[in-house]
C-alpha cells in the first residue's frame, strides 16, 4: 500500500535519577556519599533508508518512544544509558513539526540520519553535592525528561522525469514501455490512483527515473478529480513530460487540454510550472492522428512536439534520448532547506545542577518539591560563599 503522508508522536527517553547512597564498608572509617549518576535517556533518530518506499509503518503505529535511562547506584556507579530509537523513512521524506509547521529535515540522500528528539540527561548522584560544610547530602538530582514532538511526514518521490497529463492520455502505458514498471492499465479514466516509479535504461551507463502521477483535469486546484494531491511527487524532478492524447474521446482539442493542465499546474505551484517541459503527442497509431498532429503544431508554433505511440512502441527511442539530454542540462531536483530544530532553553535557576551541555526542560510535577529543596540549599550556599563541585566522573 502506498502511503505518502503520516503524523506520529516521538518521545525521547527520560534521564535516570541520581542515587542517594552512603558508603559503609568494614575497615573504612570515612565513608561518605557515593551515589552514582543516572543514565541519559535514549534519543530518537530518523534515517533515510534506501529500501523503504512508503510511510505505511507510521500509519500503523502512532507513538514512538526511546528507552529511558536507568537510575544511578551506590559505589558511584552510573546508570545505563537508554537505547536510541531509529525510525527508517523513505528517501525524499519531508519532516515537519506538526505544531509549528516548521520544516525540520529533508531526508535526502539515502543514508542521512537526523536526531529529531534529544534524550533527557541523567541526574547527578548525591556525591556531587558534597561540600566542606555539607558532608553527607541526602538528596540527588532527578533525571530530565526527553523531548517530545508531533511530526508530520510528507513523501516526495525522487525522480528525474515527471509524467503529467489528462486521464487516459497514456502515461501508464508509456511508463510500462520505457521501464520494467507494471502499473494498472485500463480504458477508463483515473486508472492510476497512486504515483508510480519506473527506471528507463538507455544503455548500461545511462538511466532515468520516471514518476507517473494520477491524471489531472480542469478544476483540479478546486478539488475536482483527484485534485492536486499527488503533484508534490514531481516537485523534485528535472523535466516534466506533458503527454497529450492526440485524439481525445471527449472531443477537446489537444491544445485546449494542454492549456487547461498548465493552468492547474500554475495554480498549484508557479515554481513547478516553470520547470523545463517536453511535449509528447501520444496515440499516433490511430486513424486521423497525423492530421490532428498538424493542427496541434499549428496551434502551438515554435514548440517541439514528439510524436509517439506508447501502445505500438514507435517514437520511444528519440524521446528517451531527448529526455536524457534535457535532464543532463537541467539542475538537480529541488532540495528543501531544513529549519533549525527548536530546543527549549534550560531553566536559568538550575544551571549548577545540570551538565554544561544539557538541554534541560521543565521537570515533572513529582520532582518539583525535591528540586525546590535543592535550589534553596544552593542559594544558601552561594550566599555563604560555598560552591558545589562541578563535573562528572
Amino acid at each position: 500500500m502506498f502511503i505518502d503522508e503520516a503524523v506520529i508522536v516521538v518521545k525521547a527517553g527520560r534521564g535516570g535519577s541520581g542515587c542517594v547512597s552512603m558508603r559503609r564498608e568494614k575497615y573504612v572509617p570515612h565513608g561518605g556519599p557515593d551515589g552514582g549518576d543516572g543514565g541519559d535517556g535514549g534519543s530518537v533518530y530518523l534515517q533515510a533508508a534506501a529500501g523503504v518506499d512508503t510511510l505505511l509503518d507510521m500509519v500503523g503505529r502512532h507513538h514512538w518512544s526511546a528507552e529511558d535511562g536507568n537510575a544511578g547506584q551506590g559505589k558511584k556507579k552510573a546508570g545505563r544509558d537508554g537505547l536510541d530509537l531509529t525510525i527508517r523513512v523513505p528517501p525524499g521524506t519531508l519532516v515537519y513539526d506538526n505544531q509549528t509547521g516548521l520544516l525540520l529535515a529533508d531526508m535526502i540522500p539515502a543514508g542521512r540520519q537526523v536526531c529529531i528528539a534529544k534524550g533527557g540527561r541523567g541526574g547527578y548522584g548525591n556525591y556531587h553535592f558534597t561540600t566542606s560544610i555539607r558532608q553527607a547530602p541526602d538528596f540527588a538530582q532527578p533525571g530530565l525528561p526527553g523531548e517530545t514532538r508531533e511530526l508530520k511526514f510528507q513523501l516526495r518521490l525522487i525522480a528525474d522525469i515527471g509524467l503529467i497529463g489528462k486521464p487516459n492520455a497514456g502515461k501508464s502505458t508509456l511508463l510500462s514501455r520505457l521501464s520494467a514498471a507494471r502499473p494498472k492499465i485500463a480504458d477508463y479514466p483515473f486508472t492510476t490512483l497512486v504515483p508510480q516509479l519506473g527506471i528507463a535504461e538507455l544503455d548500461m551507463e545511462r538511466r532515468l527515473v520516471l514518476a507517473d502521477i494520477p491524471g489531472l483535469i480542469g478544476g483540479a486546484s478546486d478539488g475536482a478529480g483527484l485534485g492536486l494531491e499527488f503533484l508534490r511527487h514531481i516537485e523534485r524532478t528535472r523535466i516534466l513530460v506533458h503527454l497529450l492524447d492526440i485524439l481525445p474521446l471527449d472531443g477537446q482539442s489537444p491544445s485546449d487540454a494542454y492549456q487547461a493542465i498548465r493552468k492547474e499546474l500554475f495554480n498549484y505551484s508557479p515554481k513547478l510550472a516553470a520547470k523545463p517541459e517536453i511535449l509528447v503527442a501520444n496515440k499516433m497509431d490511430l486513424t486521423g492522428a497525423a492530421e490532428a498532429l498538424a493542427d496541434l503544431r499549428q496551434a502551438m508554433p515554435g514548440r517541439q512536439i514528439y510524436a509517439i505511440s506508447a501502445v505500438a512502441g514507435t517514437g520511444l527511442r528519440p524521446l528517451l534520448e531527448a529526455l536524457w539530454t534535457a535532464a543532463d542540462k537541467s539542475p538537480g531536483g529541488e532540495v528543501f532547506v531544513d529549519q533549525p530544530i527548536p530546543v527549549e532553553p534550560p531553566p536559568a535557576d538550575v544551571h549548577t545542577l545540570s551538565r554544561a551541555d544539557a538541554s534541560a526542560v521543565e521537570p515533572d510535577p513529582d520532582d518539583q518539591a525535591l528540586l525546590d529543596e535543592i535550589r534553596a540549599m544552593q542559594a544558601d550556599d552561594i550566599r555563604k560563599g560555598r560552591f558545589y563541585r562541578r563535573g562528572k566522573k
